[in-house]
């Protein structure tokens, strides 16, 4: 019986015209064939930064893909390292504009619900496959209050089996498709 991964990441935002995350969306879309060898329906999605297209996309994208595993992209710019994200917040900020130039109308995501989830995927295993493919890894509690944590708090609310990788930002070193930089976090994200 094969199985449903749905990988997800933000495409461009305000200070982040290039995404990472969009990237490392390409190249594992490009290994399909790879993942159906191991009977894993991979779909691959780019999230939009807005606040108000995000919950909808996110919603269709499940309803659409039925997945069984969710593994969500975003870029944390100060970070050094690729970090595993072990929990999502209800809440964002209201002081950075999305890509619409936006704000949200509201601190909550969902009022009512949680004030946080913790992410059923095994964290430290996640991060050591990743470190020993060369990636500097390593496992945070801090999604951030911008969008990325907003997509993995609505995964995990939906009771999605969710992780979220927070990407650094590799445009020092000219991040490309074929970058070895993106070629390891790829291999590394295929092997977890």
């Amino acid at each position: 019986m094969s199985r449903a991964l749905l990988v997800a990441g933000f495409g461009a935002f305000p200070g982040q015209r290039v995404n990472p995350a969009q990237q490392a969306v390409a190249v594992l879309a490009r290994r399909r064939a790879a993942f159906a060898l191991s009977d894993i329906a991979l779909h691959c999605a780019i999230l939009p930064s807005e606040h108000a297209e995000l919950s909808p996309r996110l919603s269709r994208l499940f309803a659409e893909t039925a997945p069984d595993a969710v593994l969500l992209l975003g870029v944390a710019a100060r970070r050094r390292a690729l970090c595993v994200e072990t929990r999502a917040r209800n809440r964002v900020t209201l002081l950075r504009p999305d890509a619409a130039r936006q704000i949200p109308w509201s601190r909550a995501i969902v009022h009512g619900a949680p004030d946080d989830f913790v992410t059923p995927a095994p964290a430290a295993l996640l991060a050591a496959k990743a470190r020993a493919c060369g990636v500097a890894t390593q496992v945070s509690r801090d999604a951030g209050a911008y969008l990325c944590n907003e997509a993995y708090y609505l995964s995990l609310l939906m009771d999605r089996r969710a992780v979220f990788l927070h990407l650094p930002d590799w445009r020092g070193a000219a991040l490309t498709a074929a970058s070895p930089a993106l070629e390891s976090v790829a291999k590394a994200l295929v092997l977890a």
